[in-house]
């Protein structure tokens, strides 16, 4: 195939980020009931930061019925990206143009929050600062792209429009324009999942797997787990933290689960020297996004399908892959590569590209947490911030802008 080759004994449905080094998690089974002020169900990288953040003043429980980090966490490309999958224009759109405000710029605060929580607590994950290149493409062209970037410099946010002479002198590429932003980051979120588990259980969060939730059932004291493990687990709050396995009895309107499908390339991969430090992405359905590793690969992903089962095909895997490369190479033509890892999983988007962080309808002292979009992992931060102001007795000021 032009522009990449693909092996037959690549690691095919074996995701990158599943042999990053530093997984190991102690966790235990459930062998009898316990009581805690927090449940947590769900060991990725939104109960991670859960955990994190509520067990330094809470007696935290994580139970998953997977072993950690192994859901839709694994199933990321990381990029760790403020900017929300629906343009801001377009989000005003839908939920007017204060809350699109505030929705943008509580995601810049929350790649900061997530920059500053990984240097506080010394978390090795490959943490870099990146800016972002957002393409032309054919949901939003030029002229959308102009007045997006426009919109955004007008709140603070740094954001800048690119020409297509400006976008081929400075990185080569063949488009009718692109918005150029700052503050962005990339890391591996295996192992960004990983430390923060650690460090909720070096505040004495316990994780316990694998442990399945069963049912659950609340009361005016609090919540009962039943498990498969044949013991209950209480507790005065729950937060489920399930990805995109949405849990029974929560209601997701607007939301929807779908497939999508990634590649990383063979280290120390040759590319422009731009890409080392740049998230790139386009405005087009289905999209292409990719950026570089720190240990050189390239990561691709994209060609998203709504069909919630279509990333378990291992016929398809093999298609979409051809197909991104494909993509891959029209764009960057003179990049070669050897695919080494390709992999695919689940996803969430809702109509708003905004995540669902609230309490579950008819049950009491429960929250869901839902991240759907292409930055789940900002959301998962936002999640923690906002769930924790609540159980604290607090208010969080945007929480409104994540009910359903």
């Amino acid at each position: 195939m032009t522009g990449a080759t693909i092996k037959k004994n690549l690691r095919t449905g074996r995701s990158l980020w599943a042999d990053s080094p530093g997984l190991g998690v102690p966790v235990r089974p459930l062998k009898a009931a316990i009581s805690v002020d927090v449940a947590i169900v769900g060991a990725g990288i939104s109960g991670a930061f859960m955990a994190r953040e509520l067990s330094p003043d809470h007696s935290v429980a994580v139970l998953d019925r997977r072993p950690p980090m192994t859901g839709s966490t694994v199933a990321s490309t990381a990029l760790l990206q403020w900017e929300i999958d629906l343009p801001l224009t377009a989000l005003a759109d839908k939920i007017g143009m204060a809350k699109a405000k505030r929705a943008y710029l509580r995601s810049r605060a929350a790649v900061d929050a997530l920059k500053r929580i990984v240097a506080e607590e010394r978390i090795v994950c490959g943490l870099k600062d990146k800016a972002t290149l957002y393409l032309a493409g054919d949901e939003y062209g030029h002229r959308a792209l102009e007045a997006e970037a426009e919109a955004r410099a007008a709140i603070g946010l740094e954001s800048a429009y690119v020409g297509p002479a400006a976008l081929r002198e400075r990185f080569g590429l063949e488009r009718t324009g692109a918005i150029v932003s700052q503050g962005s980051a990339s890391a591996d979120p295996a192992r960004l999942a990983a430390g923060l588990l650690r460090r909720a259980r070096a505040n004495g969060a316990r994780v316990y797997s694998r442990v399945e939730v069963l049912e659950a059932a609340s009361d005016p004291d609090g919540v009962t787990l039943l498990t498969d493990a044949g013991h209950a687990v209480r507790a005065k709050a729950v937060v489920f933290c399930c990805g995109y396995e949405f849990p029974k009895g929560v209601p997701t309107p607007g939301a929807r689960v779908i497939s999508t499908w990634a590649l990383a390339s063979k280290p120390r991969q040759g590319c422009p020297a731009w890409l080392r430090e740049t998230l790139v992405w386009e405005a087009s359905d289905p999209y292409l996004y990719f950026r570089m590793g720190g240990d050189g690969r390239l990561i691709v992903g994209g060609e998203d399908e709504a069909d919630p089962d279509a990333h378990a095909d291992p016929a398809k895997l093999k298609r979409k892959c051809e197909t991104i490369v494909r993509k891959l190479h029209a764009l960057l033509p003179g990049v070669e590569f050897e695919v080494d890892y390709s992999w695919a999983g689940a996803f969430g988007e809702s109509a708003t590209g905004l995540p669902s962080i609230a309490p579950v309808p008819d049950m009491d002292h429960a929250w869901a947490v839902m991240g759907f979009g292409g930055n789940g992992i900002t959301y998962s931060v936002i999640a923690s911030q906002v769930v924790s102001n609540a159980l604290r007795g607090g208010a969080d000021p945007d929480a409104d802008l994540y009910r359903p």
